[in-house]
C-alpha cells in the first residue's frame, strides 16, 4: 500500500472534483434555472475546488436537467485555478463539450452489464466501443478524458460486484488512453472491506495519480471509504457534491454523493491538505438547496446552523 506523502515525506494535496452542478443535479425532479446553475458554479469555484464538472451533453430527453449545458458553459466565469469539466456520451456530445470550451470530458460506462444496459442502453463492451473515437477526437483537440466505471462495489440489479469485473472494464479503458478513472461507488452499499478488495485488485493495474474515488453515501459510508482510500492507498482524487446533492435514477434507493463539506472536513481533521473551504461549499450548496426545496443532506451543514456551532463562534 502506497502512504498519503509524497518522497520528501510531507502530505501529498487531496484534489476534489465537484460534480453537484451535474451528478448531484441530474436526478432533480425540478428544474433548475440556467442563471441559477451559473450561480452555483460561480460560487464553487471560489471555494478552491480544483475541477467543476459543470454539465452533461447528453440527450435532453434522457436527462432534462443538463439539456441547458451549453449555455451554462457559455454563461459561466471561469476561475484560472479551476478545470471546467463534462459528461459526453458519443461523438455528437463530445462535439457539443468542445464547442462550449470543455476543458475536460468524461464517458461512462459500468461493471455490471445489467445496469449498463439500463443505464446507456448498451452492453459493457458496445459503451467502450463508443468511446473509441470520442477518445481519439479528444485526445486530438488536447483535451483530456476520465473514464468513470459505475457500480464498481455493487448493483442495484446484480448484487455484489467482483474486483477481477471492474478490473477487465478499467483496463480496457486504459487501452483506449483515458488519462484517469474514476471508480463509482453508485449506490454506497460498499464498506470499508470491500473498499480494500477492490483497491488492492485495481491498484495493481493503475498508478494512483490516475485513479479518482467517486463514492455516494446511501448507507452513511462514504466519509470511511474515501478516508481508507486516502489513508491506506494513498488515493488523493475525490468526487463530492456540495450539501451532498444527487441521486441515480437507474440505481433505486440510492442517496447522493457524499458531501463535499463533510468529506473536505474529515480530510482536514484526518491531517490531510486540502485547499476547500466547506464553510463556502455550504453556502454554494444552501442557495441551490432552497431553490429546489429540499434540505442539506450533509452533516456538516447542520453543525454550522447550530447555536454556538462554528458559524456562531467565527
Amino acid at each position: 500500500m502506497t502512504k498519503p506523502h509524497a518522497q520528501d515525506g510531507r502530505p501529498r494535496s487531496i484534489r476534489i472534483t465537484e460534480v453537484g452542478p451535474r451528478d448531484g443535479l441530474q436526478n432533480e425532479s425540478r428544474f433548475l434555472p440556467t442563471k441559477s446553475k451559473v450561480a452555483f458554479i460561480d460560487a464553487l469555484a471560489a471555494t478552491g475546488v480544483d475541477e467543476i464538472e459543470a454539465g452533461a451533453f447528453v440527450s435532453p430527453k434522457a436527462v432534462p436537467q443538463m439539456s441547458d449545458s451549453d449555455e451554462v458553459f457559455r454563461q459561466m466565469r471561469r476561475a484560472k485555478s479551476v478545470v471546467y469539466s463534462a459528461l459526453v456520451p458519443n461523438e455528437r456530445g463530445l462535439e457539443r463539450a468542445l464547442a462550449a470550451g470543455a476543458q475536460k470530458v468524461a464517458v461512462f460506462t459500468a461493471a455490471s452489464e445489467t445496469f449498463t444496459r439500463k443505464n446507456i442502453d448498451a452492453t459493457i463492451a458496445e459503451s467502450l466501443h463508443r468511446f473509441e473515437p470520442v477518445v481519439a477526437r479528444a485526445q486530438a483537440a488536447g483535451v483530456p478524458v476520465r473514464g468513470y466505471i459505475s457500480t464498481v462495489a455493487f448493483c442495484p440489479y446484480q448484487g455484489r460486484i467482483r474486483a477481477d469485473q471492474v478490473v477487465s472494464v478499467l483496463r480496457r479503458l486504459i487501452d483506449l488512453g483515458v488519462e484517469e478513472v474514476a471508480l463509482g461507488e453508485t449506490i454506497g452499499r460498499a464498506a470499508p472491506p470491500d473498499i480494500r478488495r477492490l483497491l488492492d485488485a485495481v491498484l495493481a493495474h493503475l498508478d494512483q495519480d490516475r485513479l479518482a474515488f467517486h463514492c455516494h453515501d446511501t448507507y452513511g459510508l462514504g466519509v470511511a471509504n474515501s478516508l481508507i482510500a486516502w489513508q491506506e492507498y494513498g488515493l488523493t482524487l475525490f468526487d463530492a457534491s456540495a450539501g451532498g446533492l444527487g441521486g441515480c435514477p437507474y440505481a433505486p434507493g440510492a442517496s447522493g454523493n457524499v458531501a463535499t463539506e463533510d468529506l473536505v472536513y474529515a480530510f482536514k481533521a484526518s491531517g490531510a491538505v486540502v485547499d476547500v473551504d466547506e464553510a463556502r461549499v455550504v453556502e454554494a450548496a444552501r442557495a441551490v438547496a432552497q431553490e429546489l426545496g429540499r434540505p442539506l443532506a450533509s452533516r456538516l451543514s447542520q453543525v454550522l446552523d447550530q447555536p454556538g456551532g462554528p458559524r456562531g463562534s467565527a
